[in-house]
């Protein structure tokens, strides 16, 4: 996949030239160039891309934690019903 489909509006290689840049910063970049993904290009050999790219030279950058996270699998929900779900602490 080349750089220009996995990074279109070029946000993850600018969030890695960002002095100081915090994860919670990260995250929001993230989520905006998930936005920013045209329809069919999938996310998960995006972002082996990207890590490829950015992530492998800069192994302790935040955006580079944010990238490997994007690739786990969710967690699964634990659903609450009943009265646990409708009362705190139970």
């Amino acid at each position: 996949m080349q750089l220009s489909e996995a990074d279109p509006k070029g946000l993850v290689r600018e969030s890695f030239r960002i002095d100081g840049i915090t994860p919670g910063e990260c995250r929001s970049i993230f989520v905006d160039w998930a936005l920013s993904l045209k329809p069919g290009v999938p996310v998960a050999d995006a972002l082996r891309a990207l890590i490829a790219e950015y992530g492998l030279p800069n192994p302790g950058h935040p955006m580079t934690a944010v990238l490997t996270e994007g690739l786990e699998a969710p967690k699964a929900p634990r659903r609450r019903g009943g009265r646990a779900a409708r009362v705190p602490g139970v």
